[in-house]
């Protein structure tokens, strides 16, 4: 279990300051750019170890549809406009609205999965609703509509992340993840850099220290390493208990954007990423009564 413990516990770190990674790197490499090779770098250990578990690399005609649609809501719809719209955001507050994915997900789920919306969720879809409010209140009274931009596009991306869970759970029941995610990513980093040489092709590149350094934290740890340990996770754990870990990724977010980019911590941000974790908790706990429950039944676990 300490295993299992530690594991949730890096995890939570590492996407916690993922956010302030990707704000330095974006800062000397272009959003679009940023994302391809980001991607690029989180697919490679993704194959090594496909490799030498001697799994299939290759990818079937029946499933390489499934695969490019994955690819577009992650890495197009999810990445690349998370990416631009942080440009004009701050991380903490890009961390906390990305993390309303849950809550998409929940009224998503409602309509697809059959899995209908309860008391206990909709209390958390209130709490969500209102931590926008109090997040974007303020802007919206006193406009940067730079900054309103931003945080629309972080909200599709938050939707378009939550619709990429719904379709993994009706599409991939019993597909190898690693498989899957190896061609995801290496798909969308294709599919980005030629949006790159598109959209950017003037803009000034600075490979500095800072910023190759963040690609390869955001690629290895943010992406591959996060992904293979997440997943092992859920494979001993309860991913409903599991998943209770993505209510501090937010908060963490805003505390590591504050210490070392100096962000200004609000009020109305405080309040809202309350609101919102809450949201996140009572969309993703299991309130079903246990007292029936066998103590010898085993637990679910998210495939």
């Amino acid at each position: 279990m300490f295993k299992v413990f530690s594991g949730i516990i890096s995890v939570t770190l590492i996407w916690g300051y993922t956010w302030v990674t990707m704000k330095i790197a974006i800062s000397d490499i272009p959003p679009f750019l940023f994302s391809s090779l980001r991607l690029f770098i989180g697919a490679i250990p993704l194959f090594i170890i496909l490799i030498i578990q001697r799994k299939r690399l290759f990818v079937d005609k029946g499933i390489f549809k499934n695969y490019l649609i994955m690819s577009l809501l992650m890495s197009l719809g999810y990445m690349a406009i998370l990416t631009y719209g942080m440009q004009f955001v701050d991380s903490g507050k890009t961390s906390v609205l990305v993390y309303t994915m849950p809550i998409f997900v929940t009224i998503i789920s409602h309509f697809k999965l059959d899995e209908k919306i309860n008391i206990y969720k909709m209390v958390g879809l209130t709490f969500g609703l209102l931590g926008l409010l109090f997040i974007l209140g303020l802007e919206i009274t006193n406009p940067d509509t730079k900054v309103i931009f931003g945080e629309l596009l972080i909200l599709i991306s938050a939707l378009s992340w939550g619709l990429a869970n719904v379709f993994s759970k009706i599409r991939f029941k019993n597909i190898d993840f690693i498989h899957m995610n190896a061609w995801q990513l290496i798909m969308g980093a294709l599919l980005l850099f030629v949006l790159s040489l598109i959209l950017e092709p003037n803009y000034s590149v600075e490979w500095s220290n800072k910023a190759l350094l963040s690609l390869l934290f955001n690629g290895l740890f943010s992406t591959a390493f996060t992904f293979v340990v997440w997943f092992w996770v859920l494979k001993k754990i309860n991913a409903s208990k599991a998943s209770m870990a993505l209510m501090f990724v937010p908060i963490l977010g805003i505390i590591f954007g504050s210490l070392q980019l100096g962000e200004n911590i609000t009020i109305s941000i405080v309040v809202g990423s309350f609101l919102i974790c809450a949201g996140i908790f009572m969309n993703t706990y299991n309130f079903k009564s246990t007292r029936k429950t066998k103590k010898t039944e085993p637990l679910e676990v998210e495939s």
